[in-house]
């Protein structure tokens, strides 16, 4: 039985959603951070409050929150990494490749 405050958000899995994301937790060539956001949903899933699943997960409650929202909106795809805010990096290499020259 759940405990800790209930949410509004309920998450059911169609048996090819839950298949997907079983398969998530056994692999071992996935992405961590992705394996843990199919974690998130499994136990959500399974009626667990979002208080108990930050705490087995890990992370706060309210990333619990914001994972379960994009889930709910955009499926498996909306668990998937984005690109960041970070700076961008442009590959220095040609410019140093040019520098070089070789003298006899």
């Amino acid at each position: 039985m759940a405990r800790g405050r209930t949410t509004a958000l309920t998450v059911r899995l169609t048996p090819t959603q839950r298949r997907t994301l079983l398969a998530w937790q056994r692999a071992t060539t996935i992405r961590a951070g992705l394996a843990r956001r199919g974690r998130i949903i499994l136990l959500v899933a399974d009626r667990m409050s979002l208080s108990e699943v930050a705490a087995t997960v890990g992370i706060s409650r309210r990333f619990v929150y914001r994972w379960v929202q994009r889930f709910l909106q955009q499926g498996l795809e909306g668990l998937a990494d984005q690109p960041g805010r970070g700076a961008h990096r442009v590959s220095g290499q040609p410019a140093l490749a040019a520098q070089h020259t070789v003298v006899a």
